[in-house]
């Protein structure tokens, strides 16, 4: 990387906002200047990013001009208002909330799968659900083997999924104390409820995972039912993929092209307890799967179950693999 790039990170304080400053600084990515957004409370307050301080500033018009990339991650409203300022100002946006993925103009991004989709929307780019990210990193190898026709999710969402207020509930819970955000005592139970209730009885997460995987595996018409499970656990979200193909299954040529996969870990073993784990998963950029086998149920049937860091490949750091990848695809060009 030789060009130097102006960022813009909207939500600096959040738990996702805090983790893109960490990951743009592994990542090594370019940056020229750096400026930084939060909430009233917070302006004035000071954050570190590569050893210098940078102190949080209040959003404006005008205050992304001269930007090149602005990371979102501040919720729906804040980005509905200002991701639209922001790229008209000239920057490149990705947002983290769910204000943007279903959006026709916008490009909904895994970049190991579609990166290539950012050159024909617009300049707003979304970050998709947690869940789905580790879902479809590894369903985009079965599906160009097999051809996907049906799938069923299952999902074990870790509680930093609902944020800070999610892993302080867990920890008041754990102390014995009453709950205060979630509706029952995370720390002694599972809960299947993420987000509100359709009046289908499908939850606004378990249709995020529906459509969202049809927009960024291109298959709008791809049958598919999602449950999705708060459970007692930090970091890391774990889903069981129940998959049905076109074509018949080999499990073995399913595990290699997992594991010839950009972004995936295969670690199946089960009889020695090698399977994926949310203590693995969490801290790192991989998706990790395992339990890969046939489904019993169905004659063209695959299942397996993945678990990934839903803080960081769920959210921040797939945001800042997008950017790095489109910076690598513009140093090619200009090459």
């Amino acid at each position: 990387m030789k060009k130097s790039y102006n960022f813009a990170i909207v939500g600096a304080t959040g738990l996702v906002g805090r983790t893109f400053l960490k990951v743009m600084e592994e990542y090594h990515l370019p940056v020229a200047s750096l400026r930084l957004f939060a909430s009233e409370k917070s302006i004035g307050r000071k954050l570190l990013f590569a050893g210098k301080e940078y102190t949080l500033e209040a959003l404006k018009e005008g205050v992304f001009k001269g930007t090149d990339f602005a990371l979102f991650s501040a919720g729906s409203e804040v980005s509905r208002l200002y991701a639209p300022l922001a790229s008209q100002e000239g920057a490149l946006v990705i947002d983290n909330s769910s204000c943007w993925r279903m959006d026709e103009n916008c490009a909904l991004i895994v970049p190991e799968i579609n990166i290539s989709d950012y050159k024909t929307h617009g300049r707003i780019i979304a970050n998709p659900n947690c869940s789905t990210i580790q879902s479809v990193l590894p369903l985009k190898p079965l599906d160009d083997l097999f051809t996907l026709k049906r799938i069923i999710y299952s999902t074990y969402q870790a509680c930093s999924g609902s944020g800070k207020k999610g892993l302080d509930d867990l920890e008041r819970c754990e102390r014995g104390e009453k709950p205060l955000f979630y509706p029952y005592d995370i720390a002694k139970t599972c809960i299947p409820e993420i987000d509100i209730f359709g009046d289908d009885g499908y939850s606004k997460e378990e249709m995020k995972m529906v459509n969202e995987t049809r927009k960024i595996l291109h298959r709008p018409s791809l049958k598919i039912a999602a449950t999705c499970v708060r459970v007692p656990v930090p970091v890391a979200h774990g889903v069981m993929i129940a998959a049905e193909f076109e074509k018949p299954v080999d499990v073995e040529k399913a595990r290699q092209a997992l594991r010839n996969y950009e972004g995936i870990k295969v670690v199946d073993e089960p009889k020695k307890h090698i399977y994926p784990v949310s203590t693995l998963a969490a801290g790192n950029d991989y998706v990790y799967v395992g339990r890969i086998r046939k489904d019993i149920s169905s004659d063209n049937g695959l299942i397996l179950y993945t678990v990934g860091d839903n803080v960081r490949k769920g959210a921040a750091s797939n945001a800042v693999q997008i950017v790095k990848k489109i910076i690598e695809e513009k140093e090619k060009e200009n090459a």
